[in-house]
This record gives C-alpha cells, sequence and structure tokens, in this order.
C-alpha cells in the first residue's frame, strides 16, 4: 500500500520519532500518548490488520511481541506495561496497519475494559 500511513513511516517517508527499528519492525512514539510511555509498533510489511494475517505473517508478529518488552523497558516502563492490537472497526482500529500499542510508565496503567 503505496499511501498507507504507517508503510510510509516505516520507509522513512514521514518523520516519526523512533526509539526501535530492525529489518522486519519499526517502533515510534505515538503522536498523542495516553500514558507516560506510548509507542506503535508496526511491521515493515504492510498487513492490513490482524483479521488479514496468514501463517507467512508468523514472523514479523513474533517479532512485534519479542521486542515488546525491550522497548517498554528501555522507555522507562520497567515494571511492566500493556500491549494492545486493535483490530476492525469493533476493536476499535484507526490506522489500518497492524500496529501494537506499548503503554505503561511507573504507575498502573488501569482497567482492561471500562466495566
Amino acid at each position: 500500500m503505496q499511501d498507507c500511513l504507517f508503510c510510509r513511516i516505516g520507509r522513512g517517508e514521514i518523520p516519526a520519532s523512533k526509539v526501535y527499528d530492525d529489518e522486519l519492525v519499526m517502533a515510534f512514539k505515538d503522536i498523542q500518548p495516553q500514558r507516560p510511555v506510548h509507542i506503535l509498533v508496526i511491521p515493515k510489511k504492510h498487513i492490513t490488520s490482524l483479521a488479514e494475517a496468514t501463517e507467512a505473517d508468523t514472523e514479523v508478529l513474533g517479532r512485534m511481541l519479542v521486542v515488546a518488552n525491550r522497548i517498554a523497558v528501555d522507555q522507562g516502563s520497567t515494571g511492566g506495561f500493556r500491549s494492545i492490537i486493535n483490530t476492525g472497526h469493533i476493536g476499535g482500529q484507526e490506522v489500518m496497519h497492524v500496529h501494537m500499542h506499548i503503554v505503561g510508565g511507573q504507575e498502573p496503567v488501569g482497567p482492561m475494559l471500562k466495566r
């Protein structure tokens, strides 16, 4: 997807405050952070959503999960973090490119869902 926002960030066409970058994934600070630590982790390959993921995406999706703790700790969330992947309209996905939010800081992030 040539005009996908996160694809363009991954290609370096749009600037981002990068905190991690390797051959498969990139992580950068959210432009509207909801917590003291709020990082987005994206695959460099375009995958629209988890609903569109296939077996061929196993390595990149696994990498996103594996690097999450390193990114969280490096950004100051040493006591844990929450990882969130919104999927589709019902799941609240706003950008149609798989991305994981890492949110944390030094205080608990609160309940997972409103009750």
